[in-house]
């Protein structure tokens, strides 16, 4: 088959978790298309979304590196169309959005 006849993949899903929130302080969810974390201002997802990603998963872990995977892929689009010279490589992509996760492996030496 042809590449160019492949279908184009579906949007992945929405950014609403972690679903911790309180009235006063915004949500440690991502702020498209920069995603960026609306509460602290770091890179999505941010130390305290990690953290309250995993208790929200804590009893789904495979749902957790799902989740992360289709964000990743987002995430992959909305900044490839605001800076598509410079911006992070793949490997830094995963790094960011699902080597952290619950199913990480070590890496002994990356080719």
């Amino acid at each position: 088959m042809i590449s160019s006849m492949l279908p184009v993949p579906s949007a992945g899903p929405t950014p609403d978790r972690p679903r911790y929130r309180t009235e006063t302080v915004p949500p440690h969810t991502p702020l498209r298309p920069t995603w960026a974390c609306r509460a602290c201002g770091q890179p999505w997802p941010c130390s305290h979304a990690r953290m309250l990603l995993k208790v929200d998963y804590e009893t789904n872990m495979p749902g957790l590196t799902i989740y992360l995977a289709g964000l990743m892929y987002e995430a992959m689009r909305d900044l490839y169309h605001l800076n598509p010279h410079d911006g992070l490589s793949p490997p830094e992509m995963f790094d960011r959005f699902v080597a952290w996760g619950p199913f990480r492996r070590s890496i002994v030496s990356r080719s």
